[in-house]
């Protein structure tokens, strides 16, 4: 049996979006092969990002918790027929809502034979003449620097090794078309398309929302007091950014243009947000010049109407 993706997230079955988006970051920041480098750690990410995109969708959530495991081989508009069947099953008494682990159980209280609702849903019984094939979906987790540059990608898929061009920019839940590698045709009906749901891959680093890309930019106290300008990485390269004098840490600095790039339209930013580091270990000097800052300031950053550094 597959394991349960709510056990695999460690939340209940009623767990709030938020909840969700908590416990699928801290077990990325866990389990991500740039941290690991466990033997487990990849799979194990996989199937934690597999579980976090099922479970953030409102609609993928809700057949996953009717259908459980083999919700994905539930076809589109089953759902209203399972339904129908139970409440006429209901009403004889008999038991309400199938377990989560197949959605054979769905139609076998309801009284609706499994092969008929198929056989019309895919027209694979009583059908006449050619039939197109049908359009599948799969998953294609993408690293945030392929997505800003694209790039051409091998996959195997259902014992197929397929070809695939990621254009630049491409942005979570965007779907690739590949035209003809679905399902195939009834007769001389051509074979269906096949789409790639573009899943971005979380990163140690950047932060995606939508085209944005959010970074942390660590500057030394001096540099935040003074101002200064300093080199960011960014996924299309080194850029140069001002940090302005007297910036506290959080102070977000912009940089246009430098997010996911966008074929249609304006691309997305770049936002460098400020933390102030501090030498761990100073050197005799540092910690004098330290000491004698301390002496000489009246800065408190405590008292209210005082900036923090």
């Amino acid at each position: 049996m597959a394991q349960d993706y709510y056990e695999m997230l460690g939340v209940s079955r009623d767990a709030s979006p938020d909840e969700l988006q908590r416990a699928y970051r801290q077990l990325a920041r866990r389990y991500h092969p740039d941290v690991n480098k466990s033997p487990a750690a990849e799979e194990r990410f996989k199937e934690i990002n597999e579980a976090y995109h099922v479970l953030a969708d409102p609609s993928m959530r809700a057949r996953y918790d009717r259908f459980g495991a083999d919700f994905r081989r539930v076809p589109e508009g089953a759902e209203a027929a399972a339904g129908a069947g139970r409440a006429r099953a209901g009403a004889g008494g008999r038991r309400a809502g199938p377990p989560p682990d197949s959605f054979d159980f769905a139609f076998r209280d309801s009284g609706i034979d499994v092969d008929d609702l198929f056989g019309g849903l895919f027209g694979t019984r009583g059908a006449a003449g050619p039939i197109r094939g049908a359009d599948q979906e799969a998953e294609l987790e993408v690293g945030v620097e392929e997505a800003y540059r694209g790039g051409r990608r091998r996959l195997s898929l259902d014992g197929r090794e397929l070809e695939v061009t990621i254009p630049p920019g491409v942005t979570d839940g965007q779907r690739i078309r590949l035209a003809g590698q679905g399902g195939h045709g009834r007769g001389d009906a051509p074979p269906g398309d096949l789409y790639l749901v573009v899943r971005l891959a979380p990163h140690p680093r950047y932060r995606v929302a939508g085209r944005d890309i959010h970074v942390d930019l660590p500057v030394a106290p001096w540099e935040a007091v003074l101002g200064a300008t300093v080199p960011v990485r960014t996924p299309g390269g080194e850029a140069q950014v001002k940090v302005p004098p007297g910036s506290s840490s959080g102070r977000r600095l912009r940089l246009r243009g430098q997010g996911l790039p966008n074929p249609r339209g304006r691309p997305g930013d770049l936002y460098a947000e400020l933390r102030i580091a501090v030498p761990r270990s100073p050197s005799p000097r540092e910690k004098e010049l330290f000491e004698e800052l301390a002496k000489v300031s009246s800065f408190d950053p405590r008292k209210s109407g005082r900036r923090p550094l």
